[in-house]
C-alpha cells in the first residue's frame, strides 16, 4: 500500500467543536492541511496549507504525533499524518479546493461521512483532551 506523508490542523471553537472541511470532488469531510513540498518542515507545510484552504495563518502550533489510516481519497493508499493542534488568526473561508467547512460536536458529529484519520484518530482526542487553555 502507498503512503501518503500528510500534515493536518485540529483547529476548535469555543464551544469545542472541531472544524472539518470537504475538497471538491469528494464526500468525506476532514481535517484542514495536506501534503508535505519536498524540503518543507511539517509546520511550514500546515501554515501553507491553512493559508492556501482557508485563507488564515495559525498560532499556538502543537503537536499532537503521528497517526496512519487508510487514505479518504485514494484508494489504495494510507496516509501518515503528523497532527497539530493550532488556533487561527482569523475567520476561515472557504478557498482553493475546498468545497465546503462544517463545525461538528466531536460527540455528536452526525451523520456527515468521516475521513478515517478524522473518525479513528482525530475524534478520540478531542473526546478525550485535557482542556487547553485559551
Amino acid at each position: 500500500m502507498t503512503v501518503i506523508r500528510i500534515v493536518a490542523a485540529v483547529v476548535d471553537d469555543e464551544y469545542g467543536r472541531l472544524l472539518l472541511v470537504r475538497k471538491r470532488g469528494t464526500t468525506a469531510f476532514m481535517q484542514p492541511g495536506g501534503k508535505l513540498e519536498p524540503g518543507e518542515s511539517p509546520v511550514d507545510a500546515l501554515a501553507r496549507e491553512i493559508r492556501e484552504e482557508l485563507g488564515v495563518g495559525i498560532t499556538d502550533v502543537r503537536e499532537l504525533g503521528h497517526h496512519t489510516a487508510v487514505a479518504a481519497n485514494e484508494p489504495g493508499h494510507t496516509v501518515d499524518a503528523e497532527l497539530f493542534f493550532v488556533r487561527l488568526d482569523g475567520v476561515p473561508q472557504i478557498a482553493a479546493e475546498i468545497e465546503e467547512m462544517a463545525w461538528i460536536d466531536p460527540d455528536a458529529p452526525g451523520d456527515i461521512e468521516l475521513a478515517p484519520l478524522t473518525a479513528e484518530a482525530v475524534l478520540e482526542w478531542a473526546r478525550s483532551r485535557p482542556a487547553l487553555e485559551s
